[in-house]
């Protein structure tokens, strides 16, 4: 009594996870130590998401006929240039739990490789482990 409970789908990604994936990308790219080449923290998140994360959930392409919309990449015809082909990344919200926790590791293993080294990024680390 009087407390208050918030039930999660264990199926989804946690709100811990959400907090923790957020905050890393944001020290990641205040630390200056990555190289992707991104002028907005938007572009270096989908980045991130893109090459770390779970990547596109679909393609759109162009061909002759017009545009066609597939799952994969080898659902595109041969003879297709890479430039009519375009992937729509995958929205965090739509990640499982082991997709959030994949990419998370990926990231904080890009950010210690990179040599991120702030005390936030270990502040980070230090909420995760402590739960």
């Amino acid at each position: 009594v009087g407390r208050r409970y918030i039930l999660e789908d264990a199926e989804n990604g946690t709100l811990a996870q959400n907090k923790a994936f957020h905050a890393l990308i944001q020290e990641y790219w205040r630390s200056g130590a990555s190289s992707y080449n991104a002028e907005r923290f938007t572009d270096f998140r989908d980045m991130i998401k893109r090459d770390l994360g779970a990547g596109f959930e679909s393609y759109i392409y162009f061909a002759d006929d017009g545009l066609h919309k597939v799952k994969s990449l080898e659902q595109v015809p041969e003879g297709i240039p890479k430039s009519h082909i375009m992937g729509k990344l995958k929205s965090w919200a739509d990640y499982t739990k082991k997709e959030r926790r994949q990419a998370i590791d990926k990231l904080i293993a890009e950010m210690i490789q990179v040599g991120v080294n702030t005390k936030k990024f270990y502040e980070i680390l230090d909420g995760m482990e402590k739960g």
